[in-house]
């Protein structure tokens, strides 16, 4: 689409291109974009500010003053981390072991998906074979099932495994201590992959067409495609789904507690939050200083990939 303008001083018209991502790019550049911006971050840096101030507050300030008043009468300790992470009682947290155990949980989790959801999209993209575009529209909508839904069958299938007519198709898991992790790895790579498959589609579609015959004709097998065209080019898709992935698990109370336990040896941070809170809710030190644990990692992944997001968001929704 292009739109004529005269050129001054001469009444000439010249094409001037006008395009849907122009359109998308010209309104994300305005003043008033630029000033919603500001103010969400300033929403949500604040809180998050607040949290860390108190964090490294005394324990008789906590509990009598807001933070701001940190600024007037400046005092901290890191007390409050080294009772939230060493702490020798069970009541003070002892939160180091608990986030060796959300980092093994999630990096699994969010590596997993992708490399599925990624030979998946491909196949689904450019690989012709019978059914192909019905098998896209199952994946697509299994995104609606409820991800309660499928924790009774999981369970099943871990404790008892898979039978048909009484004959033992698949055994039971029988899994205990650190070999639970396979099960949330298990568990989380169902639950992501619809998404995963659904989001690398769009991006993997929209690559040229030319430049993959162009590769067929010099010969290129679908492997060597994949490997030295595809994932180069889909860098931006496989860093935003892993942004919501790795934010997913790692916050991810339900999962980890139904199939991993709640036992030290494979509880998440999460589930120790949540028994602070239950157990030890007065102690507000503690627990400012254990949610700003549990928030630096994710802080570190969005911050790090954050320029791939906003591209990765994008792909295939514009074209043009």
């Amino acid at each position: 689409m292009t739109t004529a303008t005269p050129t001054a001083g001469t009444g000439v018209q010249t094409a001037k291109p006008t395009t849907r991502v122009g359109r998308v790019r010209k309104r994300l550049n305005s003043r008033t974009a630029t000033l919603v911006s500001i103010v969400i971050a300033l929403l949500w840096t604040v809180p998050t500010f607040g949290l860390f101030i108190s964090s490294i507050r005394p324990e008789d300030q906590i509990k009598t003053t807001g933070w701001w008043t940190f600024f007037s009468d400046p005092q901290f300790t890191l007390e409050n981390y080294q009772e939230v992470l060493f702490g020798s009682s069970s009541s003070s947290g002892q939160l180091a072991s608990y986030f060796i155990n959300s980092l093994a949980i999630t990096i699994p989790s969010v590596l997993f998906p992708i490399a599925f959801a990624t030979l998946a999209a491909y196949a689904l993209a450019w690989i012709n074979f019978k059914g192909r575009d019905w098998l896209y529209i199952g994946i697509f909508a299994l995104q609606i099932v409820p991800l309660q839904m499928a924790l009774v069958p999981l369970l099943r299938f871990f404790s008892t495994g898979v039978s048909v007519g009484g004959i033992q198709l698949l055994p039971a898991w029988e899994l205990d201590g650190a070999q639970k992790f396979a099960q949330v790895w298990f568990a989380h790579t169902c639950f992501a992959l619809p998404f995963a498959v659904y989001l690398l589609h769009n991006f993997i579609s929209q690559l040229p067409g030319d430049l993959m015959e162009a590769a067929r004709v010099d010969g290129a097998t679908h492997p060597r495609i994949f490997r030295t065209i595809v994932l180069p080019l889909i860098t931006p898709a496989l860093a935003a789904f892993g942004i919501f992935q790795f934010l997913w698990v790692w916050n991810d109370l339900l999962v980890a507690l139904i199939f991993a336990g709640g036992g030290s040896e494979t509880a998440p941070l999460t589930v120790r939050l949540a028994e602070m809170a239950g157990t030890r809710g007065n102690e507000w030190q503690r627990l400012t200083a254990g949610a700003f644990v549990s928030i630096v990692v994710p802080l570190i992944v969005f911050l790090s990939l954050q320029r791939f997001f906003v591209r990765g968001l994008l792909a295939g929704s514009v074209k043009g």
